[in-house]
């Protein structure tokens, strides 16, 4: 998995500025945040959070008909 370093933030920053943190998940599909350096969690975009939960269920459903 290649991450941009662009979309990481600390867990302070994440504090400090959620809006400019979730403008940032907007831009790159996720941005991951850390705490004290080692990764803690991914805050992801709605549109990315679809795509991913698509690609899921796809993955546990093949045998369905893709109805989107």
């Amino acid at each position: 998995m290649k991450i941009i370093t662009e979309a990481i933030v600390s867990n302070s920053e994440m504090i400090k500025n959620y809006k400019a943190c979730r403008e940032k998940a907007e831009a790159f599909g996720k941005i991951f945040i850390l705490r004290n350096g080692q990764p803690d969690a991914v805050l992801f975009s709605v549109a990315e959070y679809k795509r991913i939960s698509d690609l899921i269920e796809h993955m546990e459903y093949p045998e369905a008909k893709d109805i989107l």
